[in-house]
């Protein structure tokens, strides 16, 4: 039962951190836009209308499948803007801007929530283990926490320096086909590395008398 408890914990924090699906969402259209760009001698209005299509065909099979609608609407104008971006310049490896300037915001908030030491991996799984905000009277988890969140900070920046070259490139064909490549290559694999790699920091940081992430030691005062 305790093995299964864990298993149920990992698959809940995997998910708010944007996990599969969350991959699966944010690469389809992309995949589809890059496919349908070549397959339409460079057609810009083809490769567009193609990623709204997936777009549109994902968010109504999450809705029926039960997803949460404020995260399927999100997902759907994510794939919107990206579009009106790319009709608007008529560059398609704009196609990639908005994922890259979403990783740079993300490294930023990661990155002020860690200097204001409420580290934002400590609040995702505070929220899963059903311990809200009581971690942050525990120095030593605070501390955790800021160490591994670096890690994020890390994987995001990570993110936009590779993507931004191909963004950049004035041979469209090359960036969409690598700058493709490496967002799925950058998505759920390198979002498992760093999960696992979190963990790993965390129990590295903690002192060892320490009795684990879900038993928060008590301390006087609030950070």
């Amino acid at each position: 039962m305790a093995g299964e408890s864990r298993a149920v914990q990992q698959d809940t924090l995997i998910s708010l951190l944007g996990g599969k699906r969350g991959a699966f969402d944010a690469c389809a259209p992309l995949v589809i836009f890059i496919a349908a760009w070549f397959a339409a001698g460079e057609s810009i209005a083809w490769a567009t209308a193609s990623a709204l299509v997936a777009a549109l065909a994902i968010a109504v099979w999450r809705l029926l499948r039960g997803g949460r609608p404020r995260a399927v609407v999100l997902g759907l104008l994510s794939v919107v803007v990206a579009a009106m971006i790319v009709f608007y310049t008529d560059n398609p490896t704009d196609i990639l801007l908005p994922r890259i300037l979403s990783n740079a915001a993300s490294a930023l908030v990661w990155a002020g929530f860690i200097v204001f030491r409420r580290p934002l991996l400590g609040l995702v799984v505070g929220a899963v283990l059903g311990q809200k905000t009581r971690w942050r009277r525990d120095p030593d988890l605070v501390r955790a926490y800021a160490c591994a969140s670096w890690l994020w900070v890390a994987m995001y920046t990570v993110r936009v320096i590779i993507l931004t070259p191909f963004w950049s490139t004035d041979d469209a064909a090359v960036g969409l086909l690598w700058g493709g490549f490496f967002q799925v290559l950058l998505s759920w694999p390198l979002l498992a590395l760093c999960l696992v790699g979190s963990g790993w920091i965390i129990k590295a940081v903690l002192p060892e008398d320490h009795p684990g992430i879900r038993h928060p030691r008590a301390a006087s005062g609030d950070f």
